[in-house]
């Protein structure tokens, strides 16, 4: 009798994937950049670049330094902005069944608003991925994120003006996590995605310089898998809508403990630049996890952490 292959579905705020593996904003391009290496269909969802309503040349180079267990990043979210990427970037996307999930940021409430409102009108677009870890310009420079009251103003407004499920991607660069998770969820976002980069910087010593034209730049990769994990483990202990894991995600193990610490999906970012099938073989190897400990669905799995559990 042929093996009946284990359920992978999941429920992403009211948006059903067929398996809980993503591609992370800012790693995957528009998916035409991996789509010689990747069977795009067989993914849970392909998360875009970063979006604005303008377009942005973003930082000066240098901009990209590896780190001994990652990369620091200071692309400066460089897009052609949201016009060029109706036309020119979604009707590929478009071919594939897979769900579209448009990454957004802004530096004003209003831009925001706008892009909302663009996207949505295309009816290209499966769901709204937030990204608050900008800068607020019109207060002061402070980052939308790192505040429970902008992160829930900004919430409020996108979901005022769109059906989409509104995912909200949270910084890490905070105090406590948690009330900004508590603060979007109760301002109605559909799910939470965690966590972004973390800032980090290196030094080149002979010069005695920045590596990075910017000085400082986002730490991604291993090397910040455990702090994804804690904070991913507290916010889905602390709300009642889906949590979605980002964060040093290389291989099917890292991607389970993921999801046995409660997120109902991950998402796969450096991990693309060092293997472009990583994606596959974390689809993969969670099915075949599951076979091993005679789990009939991925979401037997999910939350299933015992925090409580003797240790060696």
């Amino acid at each position: 009798m042929k093996d009946i292959e284990p359920g992978m579905q999941v429920d992403i705020g009211g948006l059903i994937i067929k398996n809980p593996v993503m591609t992370a904003s800012g790693t995957f391009g528009y998916g035409k950049e991996y789509a010689p290496y990747v069977d795009i269909r067989r993914l849970g969802a392909i998360i875009t670049k970063g979006v604005s309503l303008e377009p942005r040349a973003g930082n000066t180079p240098p901009r990209i330094m590896e780190t001994p267990c990652g990369m620091l990043n200071a692309i400066g979210l460089e897009n052609p902005g949201v016009y060029a990427f109706i036309e020119e970037k979604l009707p590929f996307l478009s071919e594939f069944d897979v769900p579209v999930i448009a990454n957004v940021f802004a530096e004003t409430i209003d831009d925001f608003k706008k892009v909302t409102e663009l996207l949505s009108e295309t009816k290209k677009v499966e769901g709204l991925e937030i990204n608050i870890s900008c800068p607020n310009v019109k207060k002061g420079g402070i980052i939308f994120g790192s505040d429970p009251e902008m992160a829930g103003a900004v919430t409020k407004e996108v979901k005022r003006l769109t059906d989409l499920p509104v995912i909200i991607k949270l910084t890490p660069n905070v105090t406590d996590i948690c009330l900004i998770a508590e603060s979007v969820e109760e301002a109605g976002a559909d799910a939470i995605s965690l966590i972004n980069t973390l800032t980090g910087m290196s030094v080149d010593i002979d010069r005695r310089i920045p590596h990075l034209a910017n000085v400082t730049g986002g730490l991604s990769g291993p090397a910040i898998k455990p702090v994804a994990l804690r904070m991913v483990w507290q916010v889905a202990k602390r709300v009642n809508i889906p949590v979605i894991g980002i964060g040093g995600i290389c291989n099917a193990s890292d991607a389970l403990e993921f999801l046995i610490v409660g997120a109902r999906a991950v998402q796969v970012g450096t991990a693309n630049f060092i293997n472009p099938g990583a994606t596959m073989d974390i689809i993969d190897g969670i099915g075949e996890y599951l076979k091993r400990h005679n789990m009939a669905d991925v979401n037997e799995l999910i939350g299933t952490f015992d925090e409580k559990g003797t240790t060696c």
